[in-house]
C-alpha cells in the first residue's frame, strides 16, 4: 500500500501524460482544421476568434497548440475581444505561454481593427433618433480607458457629412475646443451637430462639466443659426442622451 503522498504524486504523473499525450501539433491536423488552410479554403468567416488569433501569434507554447493558447488568452477577456483589446502588454505577458512578441503582435492586430472602423464612418448615414447618434459614435468611443470626445455634422437631412475626434484626455475628463467645433462646422456647412464622448468609469450620469459645456456648445451654435441637436454619453453597449432627457 503506497503512502497517500505518493498515490498524488503518482496521479499528478498520470494526468500530465495524459495531457502531454493529447496534444497535437496543428501541422498534423486534418488540413482543413489548420487555421491557415481554413481561411484559405472557406475563408475569413469561417474561423473562430481563436483560431484568428492562432494565426497571429504562429506557435503555441511547449504543450498545447497556437490555438489551445489563443483559446486560454480569449478566456481572460471572457471571450471577449473588445475586453481583450483593452489589456496592455504587461497584462498579456502574465498569460503561460505569452511573450513580449505575441502580446505585441495581439495588440496591434486590434488596434488595427480600431483605427479601421473608426476610419469608416457611416458619413450618409440619416440620424433619426439618439440610438442613431449613438451606432455613429459607439466604434470609436466604446474602447478607451480614458475620455474621448468626438462630433457628428449633419446636413439639412440629418445625414452625417462628418465625424471627427476634438479631443482626448484622462480617465476623468477631457478638454474640448468649443471654437474648433464651430469653426468645422461652418467649413463643412453643416446645419446640425451631434456631440459625443465616453465615461471609462462606465458612470453615464452626466457630471456637472459635461452640462456646463454642453450648455456652452449649444450658445455658441445658436451664435452661428447652427443646431446643437444631441450630446451622447458612450458607456459599454448602453448609452445616455441629452435630447431624450431633456437637457437640451
Amino acid at each position: 500500500m503506497f503512502p497517500d503522498y505518493v498515490i498524488l504524486v503518482l496521479d499528478f504523473f498520470s494526468a500530465t501524460m495524459e495531457y502531454n499525450n493529447s496534444y497535437t501539433p496543428i501541422n498534423q491536423w486534418a488540413e482543413d482544421d489548420r487555421p491557415r488552410e481554413k481561411l484559405l479554403l472557406k475563408g475569413r468567416q469561417s474561423l473562430s476568434d481563436a483560431e484568428l488569433i492562432a494565426i497571429l501569434i504562429t506557435t503555441g507554447s511547449k504543450n498545447e497548440s497556437a490555438v489551445d493558447l489563443s483559446k486560454r488568452i480569449l478566456k481572460t477577456a471572457n471571450d471577449n475581444l473588445l475586453e481583450l483589446s483593452r489589456k496592455s502588454v504587461t497584462d498579456l505577458v502574465q498569460i503561460k505561454g505569452v511573450g513580449q512578441a505575441k502580446a505585441l503582435t495581439i495588440i496591434a492586430a486590434l488596434e488595427i481593427g480600431r483605427r479601421r472602423s473608426a476610419s469608416e464612418p457611416q458619413r450618409r448615414m440619416q440620424i433619426g433618433s439618439s440610438h442613431d447618434a449613438y451606432l455613429a459614435l459607439a466604434d470609436v468611443l466604446s474602447d478607451h480607458d480614458h475620455e474621448h470626445f468626438w462630433i457628428l455634422l449633419l446636413n439639412r437631412a440629418n445625414k452625417v457629412v462628418f465625424r471627427t475626434s476634438i479631443s482626448e484626455g484622462s480617465s476623468t475628463g477631457t478638454i474640448v475646443d468649443v471654437k474648433r467645433i464651430i469653426k468645422l462646422a461652418l467649413d463643412w456647412k453643416a446645419e446640425g451637430i451631434i456631440l459625443g464622448h465616453n465615461h471609462p468609469s462606465g458612470n453615464l450620469k452626466p457630471s456637472t462639466s459635461d452640462t456646463n459645456l454642453t450648455q456652452k456648445i449649444k450658445g455658441a451654435c445658436n451664435y452661428f443659426d447652427l443646431h446643437l441637436l444631441d450630446h451622447i454619453i458612450v458607456g459599454e453597449n448602453v448609452y445616455f442622451s441629452f435630447a431624450d432627457e431633456g437637457l437640451i
